[in-house]
């Protein structure tokens, strides 16, 4: 009879201890999380993060930072606790791969949300927003509205045009890109050009240069279409909201190959310990909800096929993306570089 009794005892125990762990699975305890390193700054993916959670119950944890987070995964090796590497750039994302600290993954599900144009086609990486990278020009100091990348060498720009480093991450996709269609020596003499036409030593990021626009220091620059957004609803710093009112954006290329496009994106961790979390969170990106708050919350252009952009970037214009392929900007990156360099830009 004693005996029954413990046996019985020991089956209401496994019963309620079986009961407890699916409720806390399905609650999102602690042991249910997902680990991700990001190089994009916190208030732009946190509340996308916390939608996560809050649909799945799915704890993330969240490493933020600038720089150094491919080299840290490096040094981490097998020991690393990253499930996803969140970053911006096709550059990085490459070189995530390229430094062998990203997992190749099929899902069906990032298959049907993302273009196989924004995917790696290996599987490494997954594009999750473009952002397009544009003029921006003084409203009453420049009366054109239809200008390329390539006239922004042309003499009459002499001294009016300011930029960031030549070597930013940014900048050496868009000159990639127009190697890509031009050749090498073509871009060579088009950043010399360039170079003639600048009002001061490149310097900065995308907000100071339309901060230039506005002191009259230049007239033109190149910048992602995000900045200018978020400047214009700059409630905290309300006088970026003055510079920005100031400046127009210009879709270069729009009646040619198209305007560059870049990219944010995702990489699943090589030796993810949570790797069903981690491909989870890969693919919450890239469906409805998250492409809409990408779009609402950061001004970005959602990947995911028919998703809207928000009302801000539809201001500017209908877009013609250029299409050449993102692997092939990746892999000139080195060469635009040094030819950065070779002309002395940013000197």
């Amino acid at each position: 009879m004693r005996f029954m009794k413990k046996i019985l005892l020991f089956s209401i125990t496994i019963f309620i201890l079986n009961t407890t762990y699916a409720e806390a699975w399905s609650l999102g305890e602690p042991h249910e999380e997902v680990n991700v390193y990001s190089y994009r700054q916190p208030y732009l993916i946190e509340p996308i993060l916390n939608r996560f959670t809050d649909e799945t119950g799915i704890k993330v944890n969240v490493l933020f930072a600038g720089k150094g987070l491919v080299d840290k995964m490096v040094q981490e090796g097998e020991n690393s606790p990253a499930d996803v590497l969140l970053t911006v750039d096709i550059g990085r994302l490459s070189s995530a791969v390229n430094s062998g600290v990203s997992r190749s993954f099929q899902s069906g599900i990032v298959e049907s949300n993302i273009p196989p144009q924004y995917r790696d086609p290996n599987g490494h990486w997954v594009g999750l927003t473009a952002r397009a990278r544009v003029i921006f020009a003084s409203k009453d100091r420049v009366l054109e509205n239809e200008i390329t990348y390539e006239e922004l060498a042309d003499p009459k720009w002499r001294g009016r045009v300011c930029i960031r480093s030549g070597q930013n991450a940014y900048n050496l996709a868009l000159f990639s890109s127009l190697i890509a269609h031009h050749g090498e020596i073509e871009v060579t003499n088009w950043l010399r050009g360039l170079k003639a036409n600048l009002a001061r030593t490149p310097q900065g990021n995308d907000r100071d240069q339309i901060k230039g626009i506005y002191s009259g220091e230049c007239d033109i620059s190149i910048g992602n279409t995000y900045y200018m957004a978020e400047m214009r609803r700059n409630e905290k710093e309300p006088q970026q909201k003055k510079w920005a009112a100031n400046t127009k954006i210009i879709m270069p290329n729009t009646d040619g190959r198209g305007t560059h496009m870049n990219l944010s994106g995702a990489v699943l961790a090589k030796y993810a310990p949570n790797l069903e979390n981690g491909i989870r969170l890969i693919e919450f990106l890239t469906e409805d909800v998250a492409q809409e708050m990408y779009a609402d919350i950061n001004y970005e252009y959602p990947l995911r096929a028919g998703a809207g952009v928000s009302d801000m970037v539809a201001s500017f214009g209908e877009l013609n993306a250029d299409t050449l392929d993102l692997i092939t900007i990746a892999n000139g990156r080195e060469m635009a570089s040094k030819i950065v360099d070779l002309v002395g830009f940013d000197e």
